[in-house]
């Protein structure tokens, strides 16, 4: 196995979605050794690969995640930094929110904040799909999480969730904006919930405000204003990260219109429209953890603390995995059961049990929804640059898809 003895950490940073998946082919394995942030690391990509990184017997998150990615995305005493019982027990705080009727609300909360984004568009005056669905997904989901945001403000709070996605994988203003903007929605929510805890505000009762002020964590304690933000923030910042997708949906619709007409109907092919955006557009690169203890991987040593990167970008474009890989299909997903350890975009495995993402159900339902309702829209698509560079992480049209109503 060949891998790059010298230090990958700019080259990852250049080469984005493309660095694992050229490391790999030029190594010709699904195994290769490197260096990230002066560290060893062991690059690993398939479904057996995602079953031996996410067993907590081999990989860890805690200390994994750099700090810049825990300033701008996840938020310093995350969820995702744990491990053991007391990731279990944080992340029961999320799972109890992800149920039928909690996902079916907060859908019929983000699409009727859609109808009221849409009903403002005027025939001929061109809209921005990305900025007109973060907006959307922002009232829709503050609505839903209990969150006290006049109508004005929306639009503050929506560039700020954006923001924080948009920065976490970059040196520069975007990463420092994602840092403000992070400060600021820490410091409001942190506030929010002591009022909440000393009965200065009614929370709406099992909205996601409500469940994280009361949570207990695995010492029994309630979550400090800060990491209660931090949590607060990982309910709705995802949700509002979906307007990439529902960007690249426009996308989709324009280079291939023929799937316009089916996704009208909803249903079964909205869902399927909607693992295939997740499965062929970039979103999440790769994902990472540390040696548990001295391990071994197919004959390879893997010392204790050194990296182990998950080539998340790199498995939802395997030809062993999906026919024509490159080509957009949401057919392969009819009639198809989604597997733990296949398609990833939100992680792998047992959201009950491990690191996978516990809010994709959320994801693939909104998801689905406004596909569906951007499939009914009328239309043009003007000239404009609709270029995704998979050297941007995270990638996006570049024009953020340009509409023009009728």
């Amino acid at each position: 196995m060949r891998g790059r003895r010298w230090d990958q950490s700019l080259p990852a940073l250049l080469d984005g979605y493309a660095w694992l998946p050229g490391l790999r082919r030029a190594a010709g394995s699904d195994v290769v050794r490197t260096r990230v942030m002066g560290k060893p690391a062991l690059a690993l990509c398939g479904p057996e690969a995602a079953r031996f990184f996410y067993d907590e017997k081999h990989v860890l998150r805690s200390g994994a995640i750099p700090s810049p990615v825990l300033s701008t995305l996840f938020g310093h005493g995350a969820v995702h930094t744990l491990d053991g019982d007391a990731h279990r027990r944080r992340k029961a705080l999320f799972q109890s929110a992800v149920t039928r009727d909690s996902t079916a609300a907060l859908v019929s909360s983000v699409a009727a904040a859609w109808e009221d984004t849409v009903v403002g568009w005027r025939a001929g005056r061109p809209v921005v799909l990305f900025d007109e669905a973060s907006r959307a997904l922002t009232a829709g989901v503050r609505r839903w999480a209990g969150l006290p945001v006049a109508t004005h403000d929306v639009g503050d709070l929506a560039a700020d969730l954006v923001a924080m996605v948009d920065g976490f994988a970059t040196a520069g203003p975007r990463h420092w904006r994602a840092r403000q903007a992070r400060k600021r929605r820490e410091a409001w929510l942190g506030a929010l919930v002591d009022q909440v805890r000393h009965n200065e505000f009614d929370a709406q009762h099992g909205s996601a405000l409500e469940v994280v002020a009361g949570h207990r964590d695995a010492d029994g304690e309630p979550l400090d204003p800060h990491t209660a933000a931090v949590e607060l923030l990982n309910f709705i910042r995802p949700t509002v990260a979906v307007c990439w997708f529902v960007a690249y949906a426009g996308h989709a619709l324009h280079r291939w219109p023929q799937h316009r007409e089916p996704l009208k109907a909803g249903g079964d092919f909205a869902v399927a429209f909607a693992h295939e955006l997740r499965r062929f557009y970039p979103f999440a690169p790769f994902v990472g953890g540390r040696a548990a203890e001295d391990l071994t991987w197919r004959g390879e040593q893997v010392p204790a603390g050194s990296l182990v990167l998950l080539d998340l970008y790199g498995q939802n474009h395997d030809s062993h995995l999906w026919t024509d890989p490159y080509r957009f299909d949401p057919h392969r997903f009819l009639g198809r059961e989604i597997g733990q350890w296949d398609l990833v975009p939100q992680g792998a495995g047992d959201p009950h049990t491990g690191h996978r993402c516990p809010g994709e159900p959320f994801t693939v339902a909104v998801l689905a929804e406004l596909c569906t309702r951007l499939a009914h829209q009328d239309y043009e698509v003007p000239d404009q640059d609709l270029t995704i560079s998979l050297s941007r992480i995270p990638a996006r049209p570049r024009s953020g898809v340009v509409l023009v109503p009728r």
